[in-house]
């Protein structure tokens, strides 16, 4: 389950995207919290989650049916506190900068109200089949633009 939330200043909202992860025993190492490798794996599903929200296509179909790639060219993430399986991970997304040829998204990963981990993500647009930089379609700039924010 995802949803919007209200997370912009009170004279210009702006809504964060909220993504739902199931954190599961399998994920987690024998000190019984998430592997580290799982948490960009989090942020990476809900960077996804946002994508198919809001355009309607997620990855797979931005490659396979626009011939459009977004791959990461910096990722960085800070952790505060351990992910486990009791509580669902609430991952809020939105975008956090748009460049000429790229996107960024912040995700920030709570559990029970308690921040876990947050962290900025960076991607540029390229022609899929060419590997070739490119600037992102209208439709798709748009739709950043009008989710984007600074991060908190």
């Amino acid at each position: 389950m995802s949803k919007d939330l209200d997370c912009g200043a009170p004279d210009a909202p702006v809504r964060a995207y909220e993504h739902e992860i199931r954190v599961t025993w399998g994920d987690c190492d024998p000190a019984r919290i998430a592997y580290t490798a799982r948490l960009p794996w989090f942020a990476l599903d809900a960077i996804n989650a946002w994508w198919e929200d809001h355009i309607g296509a997620g990855w797979y179909q931005m490659e396979i049916d626009h011939n459009l790639g977004t791959p990461f060219v910096s990722m960085r993430m800070d952790f505060r506190a351990p992910v486990t399986p009791r509580h669902r991970l609430m991952c809020e997304v939105w975008p956090n900068r748009l460049g000429e040829t790229s996107v960024g998204f912040h995700v920030a990963g709570r559990q029970d109200g308690k921040l876990c981990f947050e962290g900025d993500f960076v991607c540029v647009f390229i022609v899929a089949d060419a590997f070739r930089k490119q600037k992102p379609p209208k439709a798709f700039r748009d739709i950043v633009e009008a989710h984007l924010r600074p991060s908190a």
